[in-house]
């Protein structure tokens, strides 16, 4: 079972801006805040948001470079899929793959992928599905 992840993130305030938004309505809690960081937790598994340090904010993140590409939440249902992506896009995240919408992980595959702050991928996708390319 996972235990938790960090993520470093160039601005702390965006980052919490938005998964305020996102992860409370997939089941997170707020679990932690301090200066320099905050924490969303749902059952035993919990995700760190840490600002980065001034020094590597400098140096770009992408999602096909070497390293973490995205993180994926399991929805209640179709139905919250397609909730989020209205809210996110209200949010004015940017929906990844639009054309294919919402199946951009294959045509039995119900999801939306999201493009979050510093560019991190998150895909949010209705229990049941299995990605053959996750």
């Amino acid at each position: 079972m996972l235990h938790h992840v960090e993520l470093n993130v160039s601005s702390l305030p965006e980052a919490k801006s938005f998964y305020s938004e996102l992860l409370p309505p997939l089941g997170y809690a707020l679990f932690q805040e301090w200066e320099k960081g905050f924490s969303y937790k749902s059952g035993p598994t919990y995700i760190v948001f840490v600002q980065t340090e001034e020094q590597f904010i400098q140096i770009p993140y992408h999602r096909k470079q070497t390293g973490l590409n995205h993180l994926a939440f399991q929805a209640a249902s179709r139905v919250q899929v397609d909730v989020m992506t209205q809210k996110m896009r209200q949010w004015r995240a940017q929906v990844l793959y639009e054309d294919l919408h919402p199946y951009a992980g294959g045509p039995n595959y119900y999801a939306v992928f999201l493009e979050g702050p510093d560019r991190l991928k998150i895909e949010i996708t209705a229990p049941g599905e299995v990605n053959v390319h996750a």
